[in-house]
């Protein structure tokens, strides 16, 4: 228990927010968790407008057919600004012990992007404005503690998260890989950065917890439709999003327009996710993970899975594999022995009753002619008939 604890302090892992963050962070033994000395993220604007990300995955064309009602999506990040008028959480969660405001911007920014609400003039909205909010706060910073990492995927799906966000980046841990089948298990639907590759040495690596087996991993794209250099091709991608001057929420009532790396690239995903989980509650984790994938564009390189992830298509798509799938399994044949087989004919039986019945009738018309001759014959006194010639 003493190692692991150690262990759990000294490694730490990074928000996936730029091409200068970690693809994995070693920092020395974290102290105490306490109440932050300063909470200051950086400054938003005030003008929003509709960015290209909006009008390229056109998920706004999804909202009559569903907006993510009834699904609970949770995100493990650095906390949420609840006073932002279009970020509405319904519980929030705080691991790190420093309190639940989001002092990073990272996890509010998130969280706009999955569900932010739509507003009459304000061109921004979320891709599922009606789902419901979880905000686990794991870090007070860009930094954060695997185990507290882990510990917040665990919460989230006991807390009954239909889909979790992990917009962050480490590197492969057991009480990570854990807590990601814990959850898997318990039919969340996960979804992962692909992590971003750090300018510093330009060598990309497989990032965690995006690429153990049954995560959704996001790789990030411009408004070129093309991967970015940034996104890391290492990690196994399942479909790639918009993350390149990403417009979204931002602590104190404000926006950001200029936000980049596969962190806000992967609650896009997170969104469509939850829009295919209202349209479909039928759908366990790992078909809605196929139908997505399944329905993006098409791969465009090394690095994009599928290709853009395309919500319409997510949600309205009819797959005919899905259906025989999802199809009431046929009945089962009743078992032999439920009918009692007839018994074969007993050929003896039936000879005998054929040489019966012959018998009886012979011994039948033997009486009929003995009840006809006998009286004849008392009448003539037995003598025998007088013969008849012809022309008498």
């Amino acid at each position: 228990m003493v190692a692991r604890g150690i262990l759990a302090g000294a490694l730490a892992l990074a928000l996936a927010t730029g091409p200068d963050a970690a693809a994995s962070a070693l920092t020395a033994p974290t102290m105490a968790l306490r109440a932050p000395e300063q909470c200051s993220p950086p400054h938003g604007g005030t003008q929003v407008g509709e960015s290209w990300a909006q009008r390229r995955l056109a998920f706004t064309g999804v909202w009559p057919l569903t907006k993510g009602e009834g699904v609970t999506v949770a995100l493990i990040d650095s906390g949420v600004d609840t006073r932002h008028p279009q970020v509405r959480v319904a519980r929030s969660v705080d691991l790190t012990g420093t309190g639940p405001l989001d002092c990073v911007g990272h996890g509010t920014a998130v969280a706009g992007i999955i569900a932010g609400a739509d507003m009459k003039e304000i061109p921004f909205a979320g891709v599922a404005p009606k789902a419901r909010l979880i905000s686990i706060k794991q870090t007070n910073s860009e930094r954060g503690d695997v185990a507290l990492l882990a510990q917040g995927i665990k919460q989230a799906a006991d807390l009954g998260a239909q889909v979790i966000n992990i917009s962050v980046q480490t590197s492969d841990q057991p009480d990570l890989k854990a807590a990601v089948e814990y959850a898997l298990a318990k039919d969340v639907v996960i979804v992962a950065a692909a992590g971003n590759i750090r300018k510093e040495d330009g060598t990309p690596a497989a990032v965690y917890p995006a690429s153990y087996p049954g995560v959704l991993s996001v790789g990030s794209a411009g408004p070129d439709g093309r991967r970015n250099d940034f996104s890391n091709s290492v990690t196994p991608v399942s479909v790639i999003a918009p993350g390149q001057d990403i417009t979204s929420t931002w602590p104190g009532g404000a926006y950001r327009q200029d936000l980049e790396g596969t962190s806000y690239a992967a609650p896009y995903v997170a969104g469509v996710a939850a829009l295919v989980r209202a349209r479909h509650p039928e759908l366990d984790n790992v078909r809605v993970r196929r139908r997505i994938e399944i329905t993006a564009d098409g791969a465009s390189g090394t690095g994009t899975g599928a290709g853009m992830v395309n919500p319409l298509m997510a949600v309205s798509e009819i797959l005919p594999s899905e259906v025989v799938a999802i199809a009431p399994r046929p009945a089962q044949a009743l078992p032999s022995t439920i009918v009692t087989r007839p018994r074969p004919p007993d050929q003896e039986a039936i000879n005998v009753s054929a040489a019966v019945a012959v018998i009886a009738v012979l011994a039948a018309g033997l009486v009929a002619a003995v009840g006809v001759v006998i009286p004849m014959g008392r009448r003539r006194g037995w003598r025998p008939g007088r013969a008849v010639t012809p022309g008498e």
